[in-house]
C-alpha cells in the first residue's frame, strides 16, 4: 500500500530544491533604480525635461546593462572655464555592460557630430551598470 501524497509532496521538495540549486536563479537582481558603476558625477540641467536629464533618468530606471556618456562639465575641478554644452547620449538594455558603454559613447559622439561640436571635451562613459 502506497501513501495516497508521497509522490506530490517529493516532487514538490525536489523542485525547491532545484531552484535554489541552480546558480543564479534565486539570486537574480534586476539593475533598476542603480547607478552602476560611476565614474563621474555628471552635470544635470535642474529641468526634468531636458533631453540629458531625461536620458540620465532612463539609465536608472533600465533593468538591463546600461551606460550613459557625457561631456564633461570642467575638464579639471579647478577649471574656471567650463563649456557651454552639455552633449550626452546612452545606450539601455545591451547585453553585457561593455557593449552598453560603447553604445553610449556612440550615442554621444553621434550627438557631438551633429550640433557640429568641434571645440571643447569630447564623450566620456559617466556612469555604467
Amino acid at each position: 500500500m502506497r501513501p495516497k501524497y508521497s509522490g506530490k509532496t517529493t516532487a514538490s521538495v525536489l523542485a525547491v530544491l532545484l531552484i535554489f540549486s541552480v546558480p543564479g536563479v534565486g539570486a537574480a537582481a534586476s539593475l533598476a533604480g542603480s547607478k552602476g558603476d560611476i565614474h563621474f558625477y555628471p552635470y544635470l540641467p535642474k529641468s526634468p525635461k531636458d533631453q540629458c536629464t531625461m536620458a540620465y533618468n532612463a539609465y536608472v530606471a533600465a533593468g538591463g546593462h546600461s551606460a550613459y556618456a557625457t561631456t564633461p562639465y570642467a575638464t579639471t575641478p579647478y577649471a574656471r572655464i567650463r563649456s557651454l554644452y552639455i552633449i550626452c547620449g546612452s545606450g539601455l538594455n545591451a547585453p553585457s555592460q561593455k557593449a552598453a558603454e560603447e553604445r553610449a559613447m556612440k550615442s554621444c559622439e553621434s550627438a557631438r557630430s551633429h550640433y557640429k561640436v568641434i571645440t571643447g571635451a569630447g564623450c566620456e562613459v559617466a556612469a555604467s551598470k
